[in-house]
């Protein structure tokens, strides 16, 4: 006998038994638990056998991971998983929810079948300028460590559900999953992509950007295409790549290591070409290259050269942020990036093997306390405009591949005074495009008429823009300032 509760579309009595499969089938409906349907393996027994106790039991342990270090966390972790030679790497089904849901809240409702073992999600993330790596975005590695059974589940974090990048460890024993995480913050650190790049602060969508960080290829500048007063590469190479070289002894004999380089001197004369050159002579130096806009980044970029030493931090026109404070650029006072600037050269250990090299146009500007505190900057270098043999040198080195003759080069350099090193560099590429426009070689015709043409009155701005002086300034070539600011 059955009590009624209803009767169905046929008028037949309905039962408590036959109301109950109906409101199961229909609560299966709404949440789209089909036991038929239902694919992959539950995810809680999963976890039970693998941790030998009850899962939901065990307490979890979690660490977030800063954006920029997301595929140092996914290598670091990937190598300390492959000691387990019968460790696994699982996904999580279920859906966008899974994105809402702690470890804690994933085994809860995995009880009720919500959540199974499926596929593992992938994030392609930038590990150079020429290399990308397909970390596991969403997956639940499981293997031992320590002795004891482990189960890791390493999400990125997504603006779209508004989640951080961490990982959360399940382990019989607390401490193991404790120490889980501090060695793989140790090999992160150790191993991270960041060391020995060439890094920006950009998020250009034409390169490898990780997370905001820009990575950059090396660039390739040798010292005979670096066209100097004689011996200002020299002493400039000894600070920063000699002092490099011998960094160990100096350690030994407590000398300290942190340095500070201004170049400086008009525009076009070569600052940034001897900043390339520097970079590309040390290969083996992490460089955070920071410029216009990018300046706000200068904290940041002094906490990635403390954690990736050997270091360099290179600041160009710094005086947009370190204007004097008697000057009224930024309409009275300081520039609040001054400070952060400041802060990040004084916060490094003298031992810390970081270089800032700062550039400028206009020294007379720079505030006081960057320029002559000792600590800050160590060596300030001036780099002038060319004299007569140098523009000489710099047309013989930009027309490498065009014949023209040494009388025709000497004569467009004699003409050139007050002209810096850019002007050059578009002089023979005038002189080319001169030549393919009559449809002939170029030669020594072809230098003399954009020669010519750079010199004419009507290419005052013209010159000025290629960093030229006004005409009839004398050659500035003649003494350069080097002031070791000790």
């Amino acid at each position: 006998m059955t009590t009624g509760a209803g009767e169905d579309t046929d008028g037949s009595p309905v039962g408590d038994a036959d109301l109950r499969a109906a409101l199961a089938r229909l609560v299966q409906q709404l949440t789209q638990e089909d036991p038929a349907a239902k694919r992959g393996n539950p995810l809680l027994p999963r976890l039970d056998a693998h941790l030998g106790v009850p899962a939901d039991e065990v307490p979890v342990v979690s660490q977030t991971i800063d954006l920029h270090r997301w595929a140092d966390t996914d290598i670091a972790l990937a190598s300390i998983a492959e000691r387990d030679a019968s460790g696994e790497l699982v996904g999580i089904g279920g859906g966008d929810q899974r994105h809402h849901s702690s470890l804690s809240d994933l085994m809860e409702q995995a009880q009720w079948g919500r959540f199974r073992q499926g596929q593992v999600d992938r994030l392609n993330v930038a590990t150079g300028p020429d290399s990308e790596r397909a970390t596991v975005a969403f997956g639940l590695h499981l293997f031992a460590f320590d002795g004891a059974p482990v189960a890791v589940l390493q999400r990125a974090g997504n603006r779209q559900y508004g989640s951080e990048s961490r990982l959360e460890v399940l382990s019989p024993a607390p401490e193991v999953a404790s120490a889980l995480l501090s060695e793989v913050r140790e090999q992160a650190m150790n191993h991270s992509i960041l060391r020995g790049q060439v890094l920006t602060f950009t998020d250009n969508p034409y390169e490898r950007t990780a997370a905001g960080i820009t990575f950059v290829r090396r660039p390739d500048v040798p010292a005979e295409r670096v066209v100097l007063p004689d011996g200002t590469l020299d002493e400039i190479h000894a600070h920063v790549v000699g002092l490099a070289q011998h960094r160990e002894q100096l350690r030994e004999r407590g000398q300290h290591l942190k340095r500070g380089i201004l170049l400086y001197g008009p525009p076009g004369t070569g600052k940034t070409h001897t900043v390339r050159h520097l970079i590309g002579a040390q290969p083996d130096t992490t460089v955070i290259a920071l410029t216009g806009t990018q300046m706000g980044h200068v904290a940041a970029a002094a906490q990635i050269a403390r954690a990736h030493q050997p270091a360099m931090v290179v600041l160009e026109d710094c005086d947009l942020i370190a204007e004097d404070r008697d000057h009224d650029h930024f309409g009275g006072g300081p520039s609040p990036l001054l400070f952060t600037l400041l802060d990040a050269m004084d916060g490094l250990d003298p031992d810390a093997d970081v270089v800032f090299l700062l550039t400028t146009n206009r020294v007379e500007a720079l505030e006081k306390a960057l320029a002559q505190r000792p600590g800050r900057v160590d060596l300030a270098v001036e780099i002038p405009l060319p004299d007569e043999a140098s523009r000489r040198r710099l047309i013989e080195l930009y027309g490498a591949q065009v014949d023209f003759s040494e009388e025709a080069v000497a004569e467009a350099a004699r003409v050139a005074a007050g002209s810096a090193a850019s002007y050059a560099k578009e002089l023979v590429r005038r002189a080319v495009l001169h030549a393919a426009l009559a449809g002939r070689a170029p030669g020594d015709a072809d230098l003399i008429a954009a020669s010519e043409a750079l010199q004419d009155d009507a290419a005052v701005l013209t010159r000025a823009l290629l960093g030229s002086t006004a005409p009839g300034r004398s050659d500035a070539m003649g003494s350069r300032d080097v002031r070791p600011l000790l």
